[in-house]
């Protein structure tokens, strides 16, 4: 029998051998759905990390992948359409109160934010100090570009975003007219981060081999190692790139390359953030690949994982070296976004995760008083027993995680969130409202919340949207 746990609890037991051979096709699909209606009875099939949970499932009874990819699918598609909310742990006297202040503010609806500076001053106060600020500060006033296709109402085009600047630079400075217009800032910024800036030098992804490539509406980076023995010898490989780091992270004209950029004035290209380590680690080796490699081989799991440490110390140090900012006290800091650190239990991510959010943060981020960033907005409540001993101060989770959860685990550390991401972008007055009130009053006394999406910002979501999260702020904010 396999005992199927999630942060739920268990909640379904099914026959493993039911389940487990890829010969017996026939009855995946009927499983699946046994799967699916446990979830719907137990109320917790609410679109984004539903997707997360039954991706879980796949993985840990073994399932064929293209299946898994289908309820994937399913699962976007309830995202976007499903007649279930995103919105959770909300109360009737939420929902109430919200609606009532929408309608209110629907009624004395003005063009513009009418007390924009007022709101900016102490908005920009509280940022600066969320444990002491007279309001919430709102962690959603710097938008991504590609929320201008909504707003402005263009076709998506994510290559074109990505490639061509002058396309960019429109749609930004359009963007920004509209948003000084309605809430009295131009809050998005056409500024490409370091490393796009510097293509030339190698990152810890080609340490390891694995190359990017456009796929849909991003880049993705390839699967570097498909077995064990795949894996052994690309860990050889790697080995030789740290002991040769120079040689192998600059080209070979790096001198003229450096004094180049420099003399346009780029942003210098220090490294203090990557993808978590069972991102990193899945995308390398593949996500069921890993899952059975901690489970079966822990002497060549050790050695990926330590590894993966080596790479991203010395890559990031090196850099540092090159360009003197190793010592400086504005990069004592470091970033983690790990969205697949679900996919492992307690156990395996305090083998496999643990160690590299550790060793990193301790290199870094040395200090108490240097942020230690954790992004991960897959249901990932398991593992907060284990991340509350990094060191972990400034947090950005998922939706499904109640915010006196998380304030529970970790009493001094910045809480960005906990606003449903498609809320937001669904433009879900009510819901937003109320999701603000409810951490609200869980925030007023302890403060150090961050109102942000759990998440990422997705196209979709509107100044209009905004500027109600303003109002919100501005009536009902106040400590």
């Amino acid at each position: 029998m396999i005992n199927i746990m999630t942060m739920h609890g268990s909640f379904a037991v099914f026959n493993g051998n039911d389940l487990h051979p890829l010969s017996r096709m026939q009855n995946m699909y009927r499983e699946i759905h046994v799967i699916i209606k446990h979830m719907k009875t137990l109320g917790i099939f609410k679109g984004f990390y539903c997707g997360c949970i039954i991706k879980h499932f796949a993985i840990i009874i073994q399932q064929n992948s293209i299946l898994c990819h289908l309820i994937l699918i399913k699962c976007r598609y309830n995202i976007m359409y499903g007649e279930k909310k995103m919105s959770v742990y909300l109360t009737a006297k939420h929902l109430n109160t919200a609606e009532k202040f929408v309608n209110n503010a629907k009624k004395n609806n003005k063009s513009t934010f009418y007390d924009a500076e007022r709101f900016w001053y102490e908005q920009e106060n509280s940022m600066r100090d969320p444990w002491h600020g007279v309001q919430v500060p709102l962690g959603m006033v710097k938008m991504p570009v590609f929320c201008a296709f909504a707003e402005l109402g263009f076709d998506e085009d994510f290559y074109r975003l990505e490639h061509d600047a002058e396309f960019r630079s429109m749609l930004c400075r359009q963007y920004n007219d509209l948003s000084e217009k309605l809430i009295g800032r131009r809050i998005m910024d056409d500024v490409q981060p370091p490393v796009k800036l510097w293509p030339e030098i190698k990152t810890v992804y080609d340490i390891f081999e694995s190359k990017k490539f456009w796929h849909i509406d991003s880049y993705w980076n390839s699967q570097s190692a498909k077995n064990e023995y795949e894996l052994d010898a690309l860990l050889d490989r790697v080995e030789y790139r740290i002991e040769n780091i120079n040689e192998y992270i600059f080209p070979a004209d790096w001198h003229n390359i450096k004094t180049g950029r420099l003399s346009e004035g780029r942003a210098i290209p220090v490294n203090r953030s990557i993808r978590g380590p069972v991102t990193l680690a899945t995308t390398v080796y593949g996500v069921e690949n890993l899952v059975y490699l901690i489970n079966d081989n822990q002497a060549l799991a050790q050695r990926f994982r330590d590894l993966i440490i080596k790479a991203i110390i010395i890559q990031a140090e090196t850099i540092d070296k090159e360009f003197g900012t190793a010592e400086d006290d504005q990069y004592c800091r470091f970033s983690f976004f790990d969205d697949y650190c679900a996919l492992l239990n307690r156990e395996m991510y305090e083998f496999f995760g643990y160690p590299v959010l550790k060793a990193v943060f301790e290199k870094f981020a040395p200090r108490p008083e240097n942020i230690r960033f954790q992004h991960s907005d897959s249901s990932m409540e398991h593992l907060l027993p284990v991340l509350v001993r990094t060191g972990i101060n400034d947090i950005n989770f998922g939706p499904d995680l109640a915010l006196s959860t998380i304030r529970r685990h970790f009493p001094k550390a910045v809480i960005r969130g906990q606003l449903a991401p498609f809320t937001f972008s669904r433009n879900e007055e009510i819901n937003m409202v109320a999701e603000f009130i409810r951490d609200f009053e869980t925030a007023k006394e302890s403060k150090g919340i961050i109102f942000s999406t759990s998440g990422s910002i997705n196209n979709g979501s509107r100044l209009s949207g905004l500027r109600l999260l303003m109002t919100a702020v501005r009536d009902l904010g106040k400590y």
